[in-house]
């Protein structure tokens, strides 16, 4: 499973980095809006940071199939043509994807709340279709299910979109998904955080340091001790 951060921030983006492997960066209005900066600045300011190669999942804005693909051709010229252009699961959203797929460009289905949207997205020839987990739970229905009902009609179909789950609330989530091997998820920094917090190891730590200061000196590590 892919792991990429959802989020704007760029330093908080850089502390992801510094610690977890990750895949590349996710981002939506709402996250750009959150972030204050114009869009495309930091945008290019992110692109910068992971690199060329690294996955870019910028969104669309217009509501018809034609803004679309004018908003689409801008992000690819200021980010780069291997950014994966989001476009909502709408019927002019599947317009686009069809016109954008027809020129070779990555496309991220996005806004997916059920399983027929994602299977119509994947046959307009999305690269990735995004349902929305938690926001999903948040409806009443089941969102990790959802995303592995997904997941299974697309290998089941033989079709090669992939799933890029979304909206996530706590590490449960990621953890079912990623046992049931969905291509990627997106995932805010403090939730990918969470993910490695654990007061049992802590404390397995703290003893192993304070056994091993009572042998060596307080202080000592593996570097100085005798």
């Amino acid at each position: 499973m892919k792991f990429i951060i959802d989020d704007a921030n760029l330093e908080k983006i850089k502390a992801i980095y510094s610690t977890f492997a990750v895949d590349g960066v996710t981002t939506n209005p709402s996250i750009l809006a959150k972030n204050g900066k114009q869009p495309f600045e930091t945008l290019r300011e992110i692109r910068a940071f992971i690199g060329p190669e690294a996955e870019l999942h910028v969104q669309v804005i217009a509501s018809d199939a034609e803004g679309m693909l004018e908003d689409a051709h801008r992000i690819q010229k200021e980010l780069g043509m291997n950014t994966y252009v989001k476009v909502p699961t709408t019927k002019e959203g599947l317009k686009a994807m069809k016109a954008l797929k027809a020129e070779g460009a990555n496309v991220t289905a996005t806004a997916i709340y059920t399983q027929m949207q994602a299977f119509l997205a994947a046959k307009a020839g999305a690269d990735y279709a995004a349902p929305y987990v938690n926001r999903i739970d948040n409806l009443g229905a089941n969102g990790v299910k959802t995303a592995k009902d997904i997941h299974d009609i697309f290998k089941k179909n033989g079709l090669k979109t992939e799933v890029l789950a979304a909206s996530f609330k706590n590490s449960q989530q990621v953890l079912e998904l990623c046992e049931h091997g969905v291509g990627a998820a997106t995932i805010s920094p403090d939730v990918i955080e969470g993910l490695i917090v654990n007061d049992s190891v802590a404390m397995a730590v703290e003893a192993f340091v304070k056994d091993f200061e009572g042998l060596c000196g307080k202080g000592k590590t593996m570097k100085d001790c005798l």
